[in-house]
Order: structure tokens, then C-alpha cells, then sequence
């Protein structure tokens, strides 16, 4: 068990300090950039290479290179990202940004084979149910690689904070939150701002660049190599591109695929949103860019606390309440963002409703992971690369229509697909009921009852 739960602390670690610089200038990139949208193009670059990445690149650079090799080329090109924002425009920003967005789904797809791998691994050798160990594994990953938007907003809010950087307006000159104006009156409703001094820009980038490479470094140096005991006696021929490519677009052959599409694509709306529009339209709008980051940290904390938290207790609750849960909490919050006229009186509201958005992250994320690592667990790659294939398609688009639609339609776009996600979600629960015989324990998969009692059973992010 020592050896397993190392890796995944590292593992956790560097995408720790990875994220932290990633996490922090995404947050940013709406306010830091928002000249001619040019932020948030580059998040819907990186998605869209993300995309691309997702059709073709994990299952190879896994076969070739490995979990390791292939978390730690890909966290490379998510330090391009960092160096491109120093001297930020449409030649430096769009580029590294499809290079970051390349690396995106091997290395996410390298960690969610890792986690599982060594989830089974070790619940094969002591005894245990496979897929809570593997949910106390992402559990364990999500604790610490969600409160690096608590440490990369700190650290993007301490950096700004030196220069003042708004002038006070009274409440009745804002125009924020869902009625948030656009085009030509969008300057005269926003709070007046003196862009952070370069000096600041640069020095916050260094430190975030020095992040990303420290992830590297670590994760090359102490990381242990992983490989499926499973598979170690039916090796088969690396996959051709063609072939692999096509491998993720036939996993869309099973229904329970398809119908996880609009959940799969609601998270990259929903922290889209979040960090796109949130930011922009109701705390930097109403508050400063100084608060983005300070604001941020509340989502972040609650989001890594309640993974934490969800990982363990939902082998007791069963994933169905905690979906449930995320829906209701994330349904309150959109009506809210859509009532609320946000002003600098009213604080404490700019940290809720991010807290909140939180928890309902960390049950989108730790339960929707591990969710297709039940049910499709002898196809991880294939099954994970649609994973972040549909997430970065949400991301795509919300990002994509951040600069056209007033934030009032938003909200209600992210509110139409949240219903479509549920009522879809609810559909593969009845599958799953259906060919699943004797009661459904939390978290199982239709191929697993028969394999409970001894050494198989899986969960995975």
C-alpha cells in the first residue's frame, strides 16, 4: 500500500504544482486579456486542440511511452502556455495554446490509466473491492490537485494586489452580473481599471512557469513506472493511428456512451462558465481583477474538500444521490446568478456562489471519472479519451460564444444542458439496473457482480 499511495501523492503533487500556474492564468484570461476576446480565444484554442488531441493521441502515446513518459511530455506543453503569456497576442497566445491543448488529453488520459491501474493492482493483492479503492485514489488525487486553484489564485491576488488597480464606483453605475452589458458600453459598465504593470505580469508568469517545470522534475525523477498485470499476458502490437483514431469514435457504439455525452460535455460548460464569465461579468466587473483571484480560492477549496469527501463516502451514499445533489446545488446557483444584481456591498455573495459551484464540481469530477471507469473498464483509454474529447468540446463552446451572448443566455444555455445531462444520466442508471442482476451496490458496473468477491472490481476517474 506504501508504494501505491507514493505514486499517487506524486502524481497529485505535480499536477499540484502543474495546475497551479495553468488554473491561475485561466482564471485570469477573460480579465488579463480581454482586448478583442484574445483571452478567451485562447481557452477555446485549447480545448479545440484538446479535442484533437483527445481522437488520436492518448491510447498511442500510452502504449509507446507509458503512463510516466507520457504525463511528463505532456506536462511540458503545458509550460509553452506560461511562456507564451508573456508577451501576450494572437502570434504568441493562439499557438502555444494549441501545443498545450495537444498534451491535454495524454496527459489526463496517462493519469486516470495510472490511477486505475494502481487501484486494481493493489486491491488484487490485499483483498479488497476494486473500485473503492480506485474511488479512494481519485479521491485522494482531486484533494490535492483541486486546491491548486486555491494557491494559483492566491498567488495571482497577493501579485495584483500591490498596484491599485480600480476606482470607486457607486452602485447605481454598475452594469454586472446576468444584465452585464456588452460591445461599445461594456468599458463605461465595468469598474474602472489600470491593467496590472508589466513588472507584476512578468513576475507572476515566472513564478508560474517555475511551477510548471518543478511538476516536471518531479514526476520524471520519483514517479514509478506502472504497468497492468492484466494485460501483461495478451500484449498486443501498438495501434495504428488510423486504427486508434477510429478506437474512440467506435466506443460511441455503446449506448451508455452516448448517453453520458451531455454529462460528459455539462462539466466543461459549467467551469467554463465559471471561469470565463464569472470572473469577468460579476467580479471584475463589479469588484476589481484583484478579487478574481481571492473569489477563485473559494472555489477551489470547496472543490478540493468535498473530493475528497465524496470519494470516500460514496461507496456508502451511492453515486446516484451525489448526481443528484450536484444538479440541485448547480440548478440553485444558475437561478441565483440570473436573480442576483451584483455590487460591491454585497461581498460575502461573490464567494458563495462560487463555494457552492464548488461542490458541485467536485461531484461532477470525482463521480462522472469514476463512473467511466465502471462501465468501461476493459476499454479505459478509448473510454477516457471521449472523456476529455466531450468535456473539451463543452469547454469549446462555452468559451467559443463567451464574447457573443449576453451572460443572461449563458446561464441559460449551462441550465438547458445541465437538464439534458440529468435526464440522459438517469437513462444509463436504468440500463445499468436492468443488466445488472441483484441489487445495484454504488458505483458497479454491469460486468462486475460475478467478479465482487474477488480481485477485479473497478472505479475510475
Amino acid at each position: 500500500m506504501e508504494k501505491h499511495l507514493k505514486n499517487i501523492i506524486l502524481v497529485s503533487v505535480g499536477f499540484l504544482f502543474l495546475f497551479t500556474a495553468y488554473g491561475g492564468l485561466q482564471s485570469l484570461q477573460s480579465s488579463l486579456h480581454s482586448q478583442e476576446g484574445l483571452g478567451v480565444a485562447s481557452l477555446s484554442v485549447v480545448y479545440a486542440a484538446l479535442i484533437l488531441s483527445s481522437m488520436f493521441l492518448p491510447p498511442i502515446l500510452i502504449k509507446k511511452l507509458g503512463c510516466k513518459w507520457t504525463i511528463v511530455g505532456s506536462m511540458c506543453c503545458y509550460i509553452t502556455y506560461s511562456l507564451g503569456n508573456f508577451y501576450a497576442s494572437w502570434y504568441t497566445l493562439i499557438p502555444t495554446s494549441m501545443i498545450l491543448g495537444l498534451g491535454g488529453a495524454p496527459l489526463w488520459s496517462a493519469k486516470c490509466t495510472y490511477l486505475t491501474i494502481a487501484g486494481n493492482s493493489y486491491a488484487r493483492k490485499a483483498g479488497k473491492v476494486g473500485k473503492d479503492i480506485v474511488n479512494q485514489y481519485f479521491g485522494i488525487f482531486f484533494l490535492i490537485f483541486q486546491s491548486s486553484g486555491v494557491w494559483g489564485n492566491l498567488i495571482s491576488s497577493l501579485v495584483f494586489e500591490q498596484t491599485p488597480n480600480q476606482v470607486e464606483h457607486s452602485d447605481a453605475d454598475l452594469c454586472c452580473g446576468a444584465e452585464h452589458c456588452t460591445g461599445v458600453n461594456a468599458t463605461n459598465s465595468t469598474v474602472a481599471q489600470k491593467k496590472p504593470h508589466d513588472t507584476l505580469i512578468y513576475t507572476l508568469l515566472g513564478i508560474y512557469t517555475g511551477s510548471g517545470v518543478l511538476a516536471v522534475l518531479l514526476v520524471a525523477i520519483f514517479l514509478d513506472r506502472i504497468t497492468d498485470d492484466q494485460a501483461e499476458g495478451e500484449k498486443k502490437e501498438t495501434p495504428s493511428l488510423c486504427f486508434t483514431f477510429m478506437a474512440t469514435f467506435r466506443h460511441l457504439k455503446d449506448k451508455r456512451q452516448c448517453l453520458l455525452i451531455p454529462l460528459t460535455m455539462y462539466s466543461g460548460f459549467e467551469q467554463g462558465f465559471l471561469a470565463g464569465d464569472y470572473t469577468k461579468s460579476y467580479v471584475t466587473c463589479a469588484l476589481g481583477i484583484n478579487f478574481v483571484g481571492y473569489v477563485m480560492i473559494c472555489f477551489s477549496a470547496a472543490n478540493s474538500l468535498c473530493s475528497l469527501l465524496f470519494g470516500k463516502i460514496s461507496q456508502f451514499t451511492g453515486r446516484k444521490i451525489l448526481f443528484a445533489m450536484g444538479g440541485v446545488l448547480n440548478l440553485a446557483c444558475i437561478i441565483g446568478l440570473l436573480l442576483w444584481k451584483p455590487r460591491p456591498s454585497h461581498l460575502a455573495l461573490f464567494f458563495v456562489f462560487p463555494a457552492l459551484w464548488g461542490v458541485a464540481d467536485a461531484i461532477w469530477q470525482t463521480q462522472t471519472n469514476a463512473l467511466y471507469g465502471v462501465l468501461f473498464e476493459k476499454h479505459k483509454e478509448a473510454a477516457f479519451a471521449n472523456y476529455r474529447l466531450w468535456e473539451s468540446l463543452g469547454f469549446v463552446i462555452a468559451f467559443g460564444y463567451s464574447t457573443f451572448l449576453s451572460v443572461s443566455v449563458k446561464l441559460y444555455i449551462v441550465l438547458a444542458v445541465l437538464v439534458v445531462a440529468m435526464v440522459c444520466y438517469a437513462a444509463v442508471e436504468h440500463l445499468e439496473s436492468q443488466s445488472s442482476p441483484g441489487p445495484e451496490l454504488p458505483s458497479i458496473s454491469k460486468q462486475e457482480p460475478n467478479e465482487l468477491g474477488e480481485k477485479d472490481p473497478q472505479t475510475h476517474l
